[in-house]
């Protein structure tokens, strides 16, 4: 009995150690899942803060449970405490570093930015506007329709508010992979629609369609992908429901006061 003993002693010892082996080289690492009875927290948007640097974190004008159902909270939370932030310091990292950016304005930053030698401005400086605007853009209790001079600019470039909202959900939906939809104001100050891929956006040099931002539509994955899956779709016609149309009309006022000084 206590030879076999030894001989089964014996045979774990073999089978274990190679197995501890094959774990030490392969650096395997299991992340355990949270089980049903965890809670996930959710923070509040004034806790985050960006490390020091030339930009700070646009503050979230509202809660995150504020854009609810058509944005969850748990999706505002992640999109803004987790990508937003790391595009923020990303960007902070990269102007410290380079003395011809110090004290430029986000704008001009995006307008001289080398689109085929330097990726990491492109895409962090891009990512820290976007989404900065897109937060602006939102609101509970909004959508519908805009109102005054926004409305009938929408219906002298655009023939209708319905062509540009079909017009506005086509160019997000065929955005293929991540992107955004924008609404610009032009260089001869007519409206128009248009998407770029990535973080790009229409401030940059060599864009399709060129222009000052007044509104924005993030199609990234994780800015949906949580609440709606596959159905791009219906994210974005539920996010006509919380457009702060009043801004958007600030945000024109701006653009044109731009244009003419």
């Amino acid at each position: 009995m206590k030879n076999i003993f030894s001989l089964l002693i014996c045979f774990s010892f073999i089978f274990l150690i190679p197995s501890c082996k094959r774990k030490k080289l392969e650096e395997v690492v299991e992340v355990p899942l949270p089980s049903a009875e965890e809670k996930i927290t959710i923070g509040q948007p004034d806790d985050v803060k960006a490390d020091d640097g030339q930009f700070s974190l646009a503050q979230l004008p509202y809660e995150y449970n504020a854009l609810e159902p058509s944005i969850n909270i748990l999706t505002m939370e992640v999109h803004y405490s987790k990508h937003y932030l790391t595009y923020t310091n990303n960007l902070n990292k990269l102007v410290t570093a380079d003395p011809t950016l110090t004290d430029l304005a986000i704008e001009e930053i995006l307008k001289k930015v080398d689109m085929n030698t330097n990726n990491d401005l492109r895409n962090n400086a891009g990512g820290y506007y976007n989404h900065t605007l897109f937060w602006e853009g939102m609101a509970p209790k909004t959508g519908g329709q805009p109102k005054d001079t926004l409305a009938s600019l929408i219906n002298r470039d655009f023939g209708s508010f319905d062509v540009f909202k079909n017009q506005f959900i086509d160019a997000a939906e065929k955005q293929f992979g991540s992107g955004w939809a924008w609404l610009i104001v032009d260089k001869t100050g007519k409206l128009q629609v248009t998407s770029t891929p990535n973080q790009d956006n229409p401030l940059m040099p060599k864009q399709t369609i060129s222009g000052i931002p007044i509104l924005n539509l993030d199609v990234w994955e994780h800015a949906y992908y949580l609440d709606y899956q596959y159905k791009r779709k219906k994210y974005i016609e539920n996010f006509f429901k919380i457009i702060n149309w009043k801004k958007v009309s600030e945000r024109y006022e701006e653009a044109t006061a731009k244009k003419t000084t």
